[in-house]
C-alpha cells in the first residue's frame, strides 16, 4: 500500500531543503504562466475590437433574413412586413438576461444602385435605416467627418461617404440622385441632399455606402417589410447562444438565422489565422519552459542519487521514489499555476489597463479582413483562455516530472547508496 501522506511530506521536506533550485524551477513556470495570461488576455481583447468594429459595418453578430437573400441582394427575396414584427419579438426574446452590456437592433432595406451627381456616378450599396438604431449599431454617425447623421423626420437627406462625396463633387447640402431597381422591377430615381459625410479609412466602403431613412427607402423601392434585421451583442462569445435561441424560435418561419462567422467570412478567417499564431508563439514559449523545468527536476534526481537510494534501503518500493519526485513536480506545479495567474493578472493591471498603444509603431489605416486595424490594443479577459493556459501549464508541469520520477524509480539502492 502506497503511503501517500508520508510520500508528499518527504515532498514537501525536499522542496524545502533546496529552496533555491525549488525557486528557480517555480519560476520557469510562474514566468510563462504570465506571460501567457498577458498575451492572451492583449489578443482577446484585440480579437474582440476587430469583431465588434467589423460585425458594426456589416450585418451584425447575427442577422436575420429571407432565404435567398444573401447571394441574390435582391429586393425579391425580403423580409415581409409581419415577419419583420416576429423576427424583432424572436430577437429580444434571445437576448440572455446575464449580458453585462446593450444588445442593439436595427432594421435595414439595402439595395444595389446608382449614386450621380453632376460629377458624374458610382456604384452604391443604398441602405435605408432608422436613425436611432443605426446611430447606435453601426456608429458610422458618431464622429461625422462633415455635417450630421440623419435624424428622425428626415425625408429626403442622406449620409454618404468621404470618398463618395469627394469622387462626386459633393458636400453637405448638395444634391445627388440615387438610382436603383425597385420591387415592381422598373428602374427609378430618388432625389436626396447629403445631410453629412463620414470616414472609416476603408475605401471600398466610403466611396459605395449611402445610408438613407427607412421611411424613404420603402416608399421608393416600395417594399412594406424589410431586407434584414441584425444585432449586435455586448460580446462576440454570446453568437451562438442567441444563434441557438432564434433558430428554434424561428424554426418553420421561413426567415434565416445567420451569425457573422457566416456573414463576415474574411473577419472570420482574420481572426481565426491571428488565434492560430498566438498559439504557435504559445506552444514555442511554453516548449522552453518544458525544457527548463524537465532538466532542473532531472539535474535535482542525479544530485540526488545517494538520498533516493537510502529511502530505497529504510524500505520504499521504486514506485513510491518514484512517486516523492513527481509530487514534488506536482506541488511545483500547484503553486506556480497561483503564483502565474496573479502576476499575470497584476502585469495586465498595472502596465495595459488603458491598452497598449501601438500608434507610433505601424502607419495610419491598416485594414485587413474588412476592417481598420485599431492601434491601441485593450486586454479583455475570457474564462475558457484562461483555463486553458491553466490547465496548458498543469499539464507541462506534471509531464516535465514524469520522466526524472521514472528515472528514480528504477535507481539501483545498492549502487545509489555508494554515490558521494
Amino acid at each position: 500500500m502506497i503511503r501517500f501522506p508520508t510520500l508528499a511530506w518527504l515532498a514537501l521536506r525536499n522542496l524545502g531543503r533546496e529552496m533555491r533550485r525549488s525557486a528557480l524551477t517555480a519560476a520557469a513556470m510562474t514566468l510563462g504562466l504570465a506571460l501567457l495570461i498577458l498575451s492572451r488576455t492583449l489578443a482577446d481583447g484585440a480579437h474582440e475590437d476587430w469583431i465588434d468594429s467589423g460585425v458594426r459595418l456589416a450585418s451584425g453578430h447575427v442577422s436575420f433574413n429571407a432565404p435567398g437573400y444573401r447571394d441574390s441582394e435582391s429586393l425579391d427575396d425580403r423580409l415581409t412586413a409581419g415577419q419583420v414584427e416576429v423576427t424583432l419579438a424572436a430577437a429580444a426574446a434571445t437576448v440572455p438576461t446575464s449580458s453585462t452590456g446593450p444588445t442593439i437592433t436595427t432594421v435595414r432595406v439595402a439595395t444595389r444602385g446608382l449614386a450621380s451627381s453632376a460629377d458624374g456616378a458610382l456604384p452604391a450599396l443604398i441602405v435605408g435605416v432608422d436613425p436611432a438604431s443605426e446611430l447606435a449599431f453601426s456608429e458610422l454617425g458618431a464622429e461625422p467627418a462633415d455635417g450630421r447623421y440623419l435624424q428622425e423626420g428626415d425625408r429626403l437627406q442622406a449620409f454618404i461617404g468621404a470618398g463618395m462625396a469627394a469622387r462626386l463633387g459633393l458636400r453637405t447640402g448638395s444634391r445627388m440622385v440615387l438610382t436603383a431597381q425597385v420591387a415592381s422591377g422598373e428602374i427609378a430615381g430618388q432625389l436626396v441632399r447629403v445631410a453629412g459625410t463620414y470616414r472609416t479609412g476603408l475605401d471600398e466602403l466610403d466611396e459605395a455606402l449611402v445610408h438613407i431613412p427607412l421611411p424613404v427607402a420603402r416608399s421608393w423601392l416600395g417594399v412594406e417589410g424589410a431586407t434584414s434585421v441584425s444585432m449586435v451583442l455586448p460580446h462576440s462569445t454570446l453568437t451562438d447562444p442567441v444563434l441557438a435561441g432564434a433558430r428554434a424560435t424561428l424554426e418553420g418561419s421561413g426567415i434565416e438565422v445567420v451569425g457573422w462567422p457566416e456573414t463576415a467570412r474574411e473577419l472570420y478567417s482574420a481572426v481565426r489565422i491571428d488565434d492560430a499564431g498566438d498559439w504557435v508563439f504559445h506552444l514555442i514559449l511554453f516548449a522552453i519552459v518544458t525544457l527548463a523545468i524537465l532538466n532542473a527536476v532531472f539535474i535535482s534526481v542525479l544530485h540526488r542519487k545517494r538520498e533516493l537510494g537510502l529511502l530505497r534501503a529504510l524500505g520504499l518500493s521504486g514506485a513510491e521514489t518514484g512517486l516523492v519526485v513527481f509530487v514534488e513536480g506536482v506541488l511545483l506545479t500547484v503553486a506556480s499555476g497561483f503564483v502565474g495567474v496573479a502576476l499575470g493578472f497584476a502585469l495586465v493591471w498595472v502596465f495595459f489597463r488603458n491598452g497598449l498603444d501601438l500608434t507610433d509603431m505601424m502607419p495610419a489605416d491598416i485594414t485587413f479582413g474588412g476592417i481598420v486595424f485599431n492601434p491601441v490594443m485593450h486586454p479583455a479577459i475570457e474564462l475558457r483562455h484562461l483555463v486553458q493556459s491553466v490547465a496548458l501549464t498543469t499539464v507541462i508541469g506534471l509531464s516535465a516530472s514524469l520522466y526524472p520520477a521514472w528515472h528514480a524509480a528504477r535507481l539501483d539502492p545498492a549502487e545509489s547508496v555508494k554515490v558521494e
